[in-house]
């Protein structure tokens, strides 16, 4: 057995069963061991940053990692924006890239890269195996860090000698990693303080906005009356009927420090006392009053579940159903508005859906239209990197097997990772894609008068996408995805129910 075949079967051995890949030469003995040993499910991406934002989707829903498969330091350079995204939605991946034969490093051939130094900047965990016998040992290790509950990033770089040379040996499972327990004081004082204050908010983040969590923070909030908000950047939550009708903070720094003025104090379940997503001149970083107590029930990388368990119980908060949110509305008409939008796909939406959203600043008030939709997962972009909403809404298509995956992706970042229409098309997902089409950097024209800057014809220039305009019915079927234009709400509505009834994916030019 050479070391290629080691890390195949010690990953699937480890329950990693998918790899979204774009492989190159040195990675040629991982491909050759994919050929021969059953069981692994490959997906092909034509841009590394496609293959990582998949694998960032996938586990979203999945709750396991995947593995990627990356050539060589520049291709990990490719894939870094979305690794980077993915670390903040707190996504587990298992990077495996290729690098130099050990032997060949020295003479500093073109590819030849501090792969390292790039990886540790977007992992939790980095080795090189320098050798085959300690290959499927490393990849052990790195799915054992991946699979921890809060979701890590494991960077495995694997030269080719070590791929290629006999005396591969491999691995068995490692148990996943525990969670660091939850402070029993810390629940005492929170407690202490819902029972003591008013203008309380408790903020979730994370495992917190999912179903189970919301349930019990939900018990806790009609006990004491306490608000509940969710972070802005959460890269998973769980909406629609059934599931508490949760918005988030603001992402506009004014509305955020309206919206926090109120609280005296803000317990934080795996979420971070919220600050700006920029700096911007005269105004705070933080956004919650400077006279507010900040009290951490649970930290990201610790169980929610468990901290609120453990509140609902010391406070003695009794069950309680989540409240109704109202009947579904039917879908809107005319002018193709964000309201009439955000309606029609609440109305039209099929039950479990998954939404992938990166429609960036036109979707911001999407969510208090959506929460009488069925119950669905809502994706939202995690760290700011555009370009994560078609990867990701691919991912999360392999993952979800005949769950219907609705991209809401604006045009700009669209083009960052438009590849991804291939792949959806290659594997015949079940995706539709609602292609918000302004022909513009929208979010940028906002934040020039955000930074206290007057924008000219020059400026203005660097954040208009037409001339030539970008044809996304000819796009989408160039990457072989049926696709049609809308104008209206009505004809927006019937290419979405359409598109819901085919098992393949489709492309709805939305304009706006």
């Amino acid at each position: 057995m050479n070391g290629a075949e080691s890390l195949v079967q010690t990953l699937l051995n480890s329950g990693v069963d998918t790899c979204f890949a774009n492989p190159g030469t040195s990675e040629m003995h991982f491909v050759g061991a994919l050929d021969r040993i059953p069981g692994m499910r490959c997906v092909l991406g034509l841009q590394e940053n496609v293959v990582t934002g998949m694998a960032d989707g996938y586990y979203r829903i999945a709750r396991k990692p995947a593995c990627t498969l990356l050539h060589c330091g520049p291709g990990l350079a490719n894939g870094m924006g979305n690794l980077h995204n993915a670390r903040r939605a707190h996504a587990g991946i298992v990077n495996i890239v290729g690098d130099q034969a050990t032997y060949h490093r020295p003479y500093d051939a073109p590819l030849t890269a501090d792969t390292e130094g790039m990886a540790r900047t977007v992992s939790h965990w980095v080795r090189t195996s320098t050798d085959a016998a300690e290959v499927g040992r490393d990849a052990a290790l790195a799915v054992q860090n991946a699979r921890a509950l809060s979701g890590q990033i494991s960077t495995l770089i694997l030269p080719a000698d070590a791929s290629w040379n006999r005396g591969g040996v491999v691995a068995n499972p490692l148990p996943v990693p525990a969670s660091p327990a939850i402070d029993p004081h810390a629940v005492e004082n929170v407690a202490r303080v819902l029972r003591s204050n008013r203008n309380v908010l408790i903020l979730l983040a994370d495992q917190a906005t999912l179903a189970t969590s919301q349930r019990l923070a939900w018990r806790i909030a009609d006990a004491t009356g306490a608000h509940l908000l969710a972070s802005y950047s959460n890269g998973h939550m769980q909406r629609g009927r059934g599931r508490l009708a949760l918005e988030r903070v603001p992402y506009g720094t004014d509305a955020a420090i309206k919206t926090l003025s109120q609280y005296d104090h803000i317990v934080l379940v795996n979420a971070k006392a919220p600050v700006g997503f920029f700096a911007y001149p005269e105004q705070p970083s933080i956004q919650y009053s400077s006279s507010a107590q900040i009290h951490v029930l649970s930290r990201s990388d610790q169980d929610s579940d468990v901290a609120l368990t453990m509140l609902v119980e010391e406070l003695g908060a009794r069950e309680i159903a989540i409240p109704d949110a109202g009947c579904r509305p039917n879908p809107a008409r005319g002018a193709t508005t964000q309201e009439n939008l955000a309606v029609t796909l609440a109305a039209l939406m099929p039950e479990n859906s998954i939404i992938s959203n990166e429609s960036i600043s036109y979707g911001r008030d999407f969510y208090k239209l959506t929460h009488n939709a069925p119950a669905h997962d809502w994706l939202n972009l995690s760290g700011g990197a555009i370009g994560d909403g078609l990867p990701v809404a691919t991912g999360a298509a392999v993952a979800g097997g005949d769950r219907r995956v609705i991209s809401l992706q604006a045009d700009g970042s669209a083009m960052y990772s438009l590849q991804s229409l291939w792949t959806q098309a290659r594997e015949r997902l079940p995706c539709t894609t609602i292609l918000l089409n302004n022909r513009k950097y929208n979010i940028l024209i906002g934040e020039y008068k955000n930074v206290g800057a007057v924008p000219g014809p020059t400026a203005m220039g660097m954040l208009d996408l037409s001339n030539p305009d970008l044809d996304w019915v000819q796009l989408a079927n160039g990457m072989g995805v049926e696709a049609a234009r809308a104008t209206t709400m009505e004809e927006c509505a019937d290419l979405m129910q359409q598109s819901f009834k085919q098992k393949a994916p489709f492309l709805i030019d939305l304009i706006i």
